[in-house]
């Protein structure tokens, strides 16, 4: 019979993976690292399970940074992930879409060397009517004082994340994480408590038959979104496509990761920066998703090479297989959503 493989073990065996190609000694730290998100998720699905049951259902009664109302569970979800990492020397740094500033700590800077960036509740407006909501996590690493400051750290552009992830809360739980060295799935078994490798090197298949966007924006998007996307609809990729759009970011972008296709949240008139934001919403999703086979864009370049401004900052985001995602560079002109990444 064959044995489970854990995520912390998974991590481990990269690690020694690490130590053979380029002689670098391994340490139990990112593994440590990791533990801390994990314990955070398995607390968060846990609460999610009892939501029903419990008063964790609708609005905390407050707005967040970004001016949206926070449900109870943002709240919660938010306090268990700074909670869990925050007790990890390791953490220089936590960013988190709930809190205004980053949350610092006052560590060597060779103890503190990671920095995590995270979406605690995507979806969250969901929950209410039980469809899948997730977690979205990045980490970068500290750069040393003489290249730079811990803001600055923060500030990377996404290329330099060291790794990134998310966890979808659905009929199973599912955590997805890449270091850069391909993708990889793992699913929660209640019985044990822990996450067990189920989808080793994840590959996004050339080409879907799938294309996810709020078309109730349509109006307000520029002609060559709209021209993209009638042309997915009238056979333009020699494919039938079919709409399927669930409105939880990492839901609807865990679909296009094992079914292919494409992710669409354009600029509009209302929003021409875009909606989704760069630093814990499309870095790491982009990540995994080039980690995968995949491609993401904000219309006028790579998601992974724009330098962030700020850390609530937002972008147009475009994500998906190789054959949408090359029809849609060729089809979207530069010139329509090139102020975006400035």
């Amino acid at each position: 019979m064959a044995m489970i493989t854990t995520v912390q073990q998974h991590i481990l065996q990269q690690q020694q993976e690490m130590l053979k190609s380029t002689g670098r000694e391994p340490t139990g730290t990112f593994s440590w690292l990791l533990s801390g998100i994990t314990l955070a998720a398995k607390m968060i699905e846990a609460k999610i399970r009892s939501a029903g049951l419990s008063d964790v259902y609708g609005a905390f009664g407050a707005e967040n940074v970004q001016g949206e109302q926070q449900q109870k569970l943002d709240v919660y979800a938010n306090q268990a992930l700074l909670h869990c990492l925050g007790l990890r020397d390791s953490v220089a740094a936590l960013v988190s879409e709930e809190d205004e500033e980053p949350v610092t700590f006052n560590r060597d800077a060779e103890t503190g060397k990671y920095i995590i960036v995270f979406d605690p509740l995507d979806g969250s407006s969901n929950i209410d009517v039980n469809v899948n909501v997730g977690t979205i996590f990045s980490v970068l690493r500290r750069m040393p004082a003489e290249l730079g400051t811990l803001e600055e750290s923060i500030l990377q552009p996404g290329f330099r994340q060291v790794a990134a992830g998310y966890v979808v809360y659905g009929p199973s739980t599912v955590l997805v994480y890449t270091t850069g060295n391909g993708v990889h799935g793992f699913t929660l078994d209640p019985t044990i408590g822990a996450f067990v490798l189920s989808n080793e090197k994840m590959r996004m298949p050339e080409q879907g038959s799938y294309y996810s966007v709020n078309e109730a924006n349509a109006a307000g998007w520029p002609e060559e979104y709209r021209a993209y996307v009638e042309m997915l609809r009238t056979g333009g990729l020699q494919k039938e496509y079919s709409s399927r759009y669930i409105g939880s970011l990492v839901a609807d972008f865990h679909r296009t990761l094992l079914k292919g296709g494409v992710f669409l949240y354009p600029p509009t008139l209302k929003q021409p920066k875009g909606k989704l934001r760069l630093l814990y919403e499309a870095n790491p999703l982009a990540f995994i998703a080039e980690q995968a086979g995949g491609m993401a864009t904000y219309g006028a370049g790579r998601i992974l090479d724009i330098k962030p401004e700020g850390i609530h900052q937002r972008t147009p985001f475009c994500v998906g297989s190789r054959r949408e995602m090359e029809a849609l560079v060729a089809a979207v002109s530069p010139a329509a959503t090139s102020a975006s990444a400035r």
